[in-house]
């Protein structure tokens, strides 16, 4: 008996299998739609670009909750950075906080670097994790200090830049796929795209350097596993080759691509 079509793919002509490979594709290496659209052509998938990226916004939109209600407990000390983007000529904010692990918590784009900017940093975490870290670990910005004292947080806070380059070092994604997108276009669309960018990023998060050739395989066939249970998609139909030439039929009338 075959098995029932995933609700989340209803009325969608192409299977969940193409779908879920395509958003793992653009999200998780620094890829352009029209880079994507081409290694799915490379085996035998004909889908556009624009349809790419319906995709990564719907869909990525879903696999990123369901990541974040399935992720195990944060770290209990987080570390909090703040770097410069620039998104359609003006400077912007992009704050970010990772836990100890380098797992990312949480991001948020704003246009100030102040107590204020940085409260609403905190808050966000705090109402998201339902948690209080035991430490929290930041530069020598002022506004981090300002904001802990405002919110009566009696967490310890650490200053020192040599102590913050876990969270120093997870803006390197951010920035790769800043360049391949030709930068931000705006704040909505950068917030939009890091929201579900970082959730899919911890999936693969396996901190190569620590582990031997042996554990680290088998680390990332369990985050294969991972994401073939939140796609809904078999693991081993999630693995198109290049001769299922099925997925290229014609539209048919009334469906979504």
């Amino acid at each position: 008996m075959k098995k029932p079509r995933p609700s989340l793919y209803a009325r969608h002509r192409f299977p969940a299998e193409v779908i879920s490979l395509a958003v793992w594709l653009y999200f998780r290496f620094p890829l352009s739609l029209r880079m994507v659209e081409e290694m799915l052509a490379a085996r035998g998938i004909q889908v556009s670009h624009e349809t790419v990226r319906r995709w990564a916004e719907k869909f990525g939109r879903e696999y990123a909750n369901r990541i974040r209600r399935r992720a195990p407990r944060p770290g209990d000390r987080w570390h909090l950075d703040e770097v410069v983007i620039s998104i359609a000529g003006r400077k912007h904010w992009l704050w970010r906080a990772v836990d100890q692990d380098g797992f990312v918590l949480d991001v948020l784009v704003q246009s100030r670097r102040d107590r204020k900017a940085a409260k609403r940093l905190l808050r966000k975490l705090l109402k998201k994790n339902a948690m209080m870290p035991r430490v929290m670990v930041t530069d020598k910005l002022g506004s981090y200090g300002s904001a802990r004292r405002e919110m009566g947080l009696s967490i310890e806070h650490r200053q020192h830049k040599g102590l913050n380059n876990r969270a120093e070092n997870s803006h390197q994604p951010t920035r790769r796929r800043e360049r391949q997108m030709k930068r931000f276009k705006s704040v909505r669309q950068a917030q939009r795209f890091l929201s579900i960018h970082d959730p899919i990023s911890n999936l693969s998060h396996l901190r190569q350097h620590q582990l031997t050739a042996a554990d680290y395989r088998n680390a990332r066939s369990a985050a294969f596993e991972k994401w073939a249970d939140i796609t809904s998609v078999a693991l081993a139909a999630w693995k198109i080759g290049s001769s299922q030439s099925k997925f290229c039929r014609v539209p048919v009338n009334g469906t979504m691509p």
